[in-house]
C-alpha cells in the first residue's frame, strides 16, 4: 500500500548549492544546503516548502580561501594543501586545494559550522574526507609525520613501508578531524540551544577509494562515537570505472555498483547508525549523453535496491544540475538539451518509489543463490602506489579485488564485501557467512587477532578460500607480522593459526569442523585469465554444494522487496535471457506500463511492481506516482490526494481501483486516463507547475 510519510522520517534527501527553484523541487524529505555562505537566505525557501534542513560542506576541500590566505586568523595557511612529489598541488579548483587536515583547519571549520547551527540546521554532513595517496609532500604533512611518528619525514614513494605508513597517517588525520568537529559542535548545539545535533559523513565506498588511490577514514569512522551515520556516495561516476573480468577491461556499472553498495552496508551492520544510499541521475562528467546517464542511473539504483537492509536514499546530488543543465541528446546527436521530459517524469516516479521501500521487509531472493563474503579492509587504501616498480603485473584497476568478486557476482551469487577490520569491533561478525574468500595480496589485517578470529570461525565450521602467492611488495611494510614477530607475510600467521604450518601447499585442508582451500596465485591473475577465473568460480560453487547450499548458477539476480521485484540480467555470464513470470508495472518506464511475463534481456535491469501483491481489501491505491502524495484519502467512491512535484514537467500515475474510474480531475479540471481492465489499474498524467494540485479519482 502506498503510504504517506512525514518528512521528519527523512527517508529521502537531496544536496543543493543553488538557490531554490520550483523546477528542481523534487519533494524529497530533507535538503542538505551545500556550503557555509548566505545560509539564512538559502535555507528560507526550502524551509517554507516543508523540507527538513541539513547542511553539507566539504571536509577536505571547499571555498576556504579566507583560511588559506590569512583573513581568518592572520596566519597564511597556504602550505596546508596536499602536494605531489613534483611539488604540484592536488586541487579541486582554483585556490581550492585538497587540505591536510591540521588542528588549525579543524578549528576554522568548527567556527564555520557553528554559524550553520545558529542558522537552525538539524544535521550536518561533512563530505568526502579524502587524502590522495600520491600526495604527502607538503610542509603541513611533513610536520604531522614528525609529530605522529616522532621521526623525520620519509618520502612516501621511497619504499613500500613509507607509503604504507604515510597512508595510515592520512587516515588518522581525517578521523581525528571528524572526531573533533562532531564532538565540539554537538557540545555547542546542546549548550547553546539544548538540541541534539546530528552528524553524518557522506563518503565514497572503500572499493572506489582504493581504486581511485584515495585514503579516507572508512571503517575507522565506526570508532568515532559522535557520528550518527553516512551517505554512500556511489553513482555512475564511481561505478563505471573500468575493471577486468576474464581478461576483458570495460565498464561494469551494475556489478561494480552492487559491490560498492555492499561494502557501504557494512558501515552500519551491527550498529544503530543510519545509511542513505545515493544515486545520481547524471554524473560529474558532463560529456556523456542523456541516454547514457539514464541507463546508468537505473543500473546504480538497481544495484542499491539489491541490499534490502538499507531503505533510505539520497535521490539526487545537485537536482538543479539535473533539471537545468544541458547535455548531448544522444550518442549520435550532440545537440545540447535539458533533461528529456520523459526522463524527468520517470526520474520522479523512481524517486518517490524509493520512499516506499522502508516498509517492504528484508527482501527475499527469487533464485537459488548464497551469500559469499569477499574480504576487504581499510588497508586496501594504504597500498595502491607501488614504489620502485614493484607493482604486480595485474594490479591495475584494483583487479586483485575484482578478480575475486566479479566471477561470483557474474554467476548469480550474492558476493558481499566483508569489512575485515570489523572482526575486532563486533563479536561473531563473521558468523553471518558460511563461505569467505580472502587474500592478503591487496589488503593487510590490522592486527593478529583478526587471523585468530578467522581461524576460530573455520574451526567452528566455516569454509575459507585463500588466494595468494606472497608476492605483494607491501608484505615488507613494517607492521605487526614482521616487527613483533618474524613472519614474512600476515598469511603465514593465519595459516599457522589454522594449524597448517606457515606455508601450506595449494590444496584443500580440513580444519576442525571447517575447510581451507589454498589457491597459490596472485588474485589479479584471476581477473585476467579466463580459465583461472572459471576454475576459481567453480571451486566456490563446489564448496557451496558440499556445504549443502543449493545454488543454481545464473546470469540474473532477482530479489523481492514486498510488492516490488528488483532484477538485473548480466552479460558475460553463464546463461541467456530469462522471463519474469507474472504481471507487473514497469517502474523504469515513463508510462508505467503493465507488462505480462517480461523478458529479462542480458545487460538490462528492472524495477517492477508486482500486481499480484495489490491489497484488494481496500477500494483503491496508488501504485506509482512521479511526485509526493499528501492528504491521501480512500473512500468507496473516491481516491483523492494533493500532488506536489517540480515545475515544468508532466506528472504520471498508475493507480488501482476496485471499480473503473468515471472521472479524474486535477484542480477540478478533467484529465484523460487509460484503464487496463484485466489488472484493474489506470494510468493518467497531468502537467505539474510546482504548486500543490488536488487530484480526485471518482469511481
Amino acid at each position: 500500500m502506498w503510504n504517506e510519510y512525514p518528512r521528519t522520517e527523512e527517508r529521502t534527501g537531496v544536496q543543493e548549492s543553488r538557490d531554490f527553484a520550483p523546477t528542481f523541487d523534487v519533494q524529497s524529505d530533507f535538503v542538505m544546503v551545500y556550503g557555509l555562505y548566505r545560509l539564512k537566505e538559502r535555507i528560507a525557501p526550502w524551509k517554507k516548502r516543508g523540507y527538513v534542513i541539513h547542511l553539507m560542506t566539504g571536509v577536505s576541500w571547499g571555498g576556504y580561501q579566507d583560511y588559506l590566505f590569512g583573513k581568518y586568523d592572520g596566519i597564511n595557511h597556504r602550505d596546508e594543501g596536499q602536494v605531489y612529489a613534483d611539488g604540484s598541488e592536488r586541487v579541486h579548483g582554483p585556490d581550492v586545494p585538497y587540505m591536510v587536515p591540521t588542528n588549525a583547519f579543524a578549528h576554522y571549520l568548527s567556527d564555520g559550522l557553528k554559524k550553520a547551527i545558529d542558522a537552525g540546521v538539524e544535521a550536518i554532513h561533512l563530505e568526502e574526507p579524502e587524502f590522495w595517496a600520491e600526495s604527502g609532500y607538503s610542509p603541513a604533512f611533513k610536520r604531522e609525520w614528525e609529530i605522529f611518528y616522532r621521526e623525520p619525514w620519509c618520502d612516501p614513494q621511497g619504499s613500500a613501508d613509507a607509503q604504507y605508513r604515510a597512508s595510515k597517517l592520512k587516515q588518522y588525520l581525517y578521523t581525528r578531524t571528524l572526531d573533533r568537529l562532531c564532538s565540539e559542535c554537538k557540545e555547542y548545539a546542546m549548550k547553546k540551544y539544548g538540541r541534539l545535533l546530528r552528524f553524518y559523513v557522506p563518503t565514497h565506498s572503500l572499493i572506489n577509494y582504493s581504486q581511485w588511490m584515495i585514503v579516507s577514514p572508512e571503517s575507522a569512522l565506526l570508532d568515532v562515537p559522535t557520528i550518527d551515520g553516512y551517505i554512500a556516495q556511489i553513482w555512475t561516476g564511481t561505478s563505471r570505472q573500468v575493471n577486468t573480468y576474464r581478461g576483458v577491461e570495460k565498464e561494469r556499472t551494475f556489478e561494480t555498483g552492487f559491490l560498492e553498495y555492499g561494502i557501504m552496508q557494512e558501515l552500519v551492520r551491527g550498529t544503530d547508525r543510519r545509511m542513505w544510499f545515493l544515486a545520481d541521475p547524471i554524473e560529474d562528467n558532463p560529456q556523456f549523453d542523456w541516454d547514457d546517464y539514464r541507463d546508468n542511473y537505473y543500473r546504480t539504483v538497481t544495484a542499491s535496491l539489491l541490499h534490502p537492509k538499507i531503505s533510505d536514499y539520497e535521490v539526487s546530488p545537485w537536482p538543479g544540475r539535473v533539471m537545468r543543465d544541458t547535455h548531448p541528446r544522444a550518442k549520435d546527436d550532440p545537440t545540447q538539451v535539458k533533461i528529456p521530459p520523459e526522463y524527468k517524469t520517470n526520474l520522479l516516479s523512481v524517486m518517490h518509489t524509493l520512499r516506499q521501500m522502508a516498509d517492504q521487509g528484508d527482501g527475499a531472493w527469487l533464485m537459488n543463490t548464497a551469500e559469499v563474503g569477499v574480504c576487504i579492509a581499510d588497508s586496501a587504501m594504504f597500498q595502491r602506489i607501488y614504489p620502485n616498480n614493484t607493482e604486480p603485473a595485474h594490479a591495475a584497476h584494483f583487479n586483485a579485488f575484482y578478480g575475486l568478486a566479479l566471477p561470483l557476482v557474474k554467476c548469480g551469487l550474492s558476493a558481499r564485501p566483508v569489512q575485515l577490520d570489523n572482526v575486532r569491533r563486533f563479536p561473531a561478525y563473521l558468523d553471518a557467512y558460511k563461505v569467505l574468500v580472502l587474500s592478503y595480496e591487496f589488503i593487510k589485517p590490522a592486527s593478529p587477532d583478526i587471523n585468530v578470529a578467522i581461524a576460530g570461525w573455520v574451526q567452528a565450521g566455516g569454509t575459507l578460500v585463500y588466494v595468494g602467492d606472497g608476492s605483494d611488495a607491501f608484505h615488507e611494510a613494517h607492521d605487526w607480522w614482521n616487527t613483533a614477530a618474524d613472519y614474512k607475510t600476515p598469511a603465514e600467521h593465519l595459516m599457522e593459526s589454522l594449524g597448517l604450518g606457515r606455508c601450506p601447499a595449494a590444496g584443500r585442508y580440513t580444519v576442525g569442523g571447517g575447510t581451507v582451500t589454498v589457491i597459490d596465485r596472485y588474485p589479479g591473475d584471476v581477473a585476467y585469465d579466463a580459465a583461472l577465473s572459471d576454475d576459481y568460480r567453480d571451486t566456490v560453487l563446489t564448496l557451496l554444494a558440499e556445504r549443502g547450499i543449493d545454488v543454481t548458477p545464473t546470469s540474473t539476480l532477482k530479489l523481492r522487496r514486498g510488492c516490488y521485484i528488483v532484477t538485473a540480467a548480466m552479460d558475460e555470464s553463464i546463461d541467456g535471457e530469462q522471463t519474469l513470470d507474472g504481471t507487473y508495472v514497469n517502474l523504469y518506464d515513463t508510462a508505467l506500463s503493465v507488462v505480462k511475463n517480461p523478458t529479462l534481456i542480458c545487460g538490462t535491469v528492472g524495477l517492477w511492481y508486482d500486481l499480484s501483491r495489490i491489497d484488494k481489501s481496500g477500494c483503491s491505491d496508488i501504485l506509482a506516482l512521479s511526485g509526493r502524495a499528501e492528504k491521501l484519502t480512500r473512500t468507496r467512491r473516491m481516491l483523492s490526494f494533493v500532488f506536489r512535484g517540480p515545475a515544468d514537467m508532466t506528472a504520471a500515475a498508475r493507480i488501482w481501483t476496485k471499480r473503473p474510474p468515471q472521472v479524474i480531475t486535477a484542480d477540478g479540471n478533467e484529465i484523460p486516463f487509460v484503464c487496463d481492465a484485466e489488472t484493474g489499474t489506470t494510468y493518467f498524467d497531468f502537467p505539474s507547475n510546482g504548486e500543490p494540485i488536488q487530484i480526485k479519482v471518482k469511481f
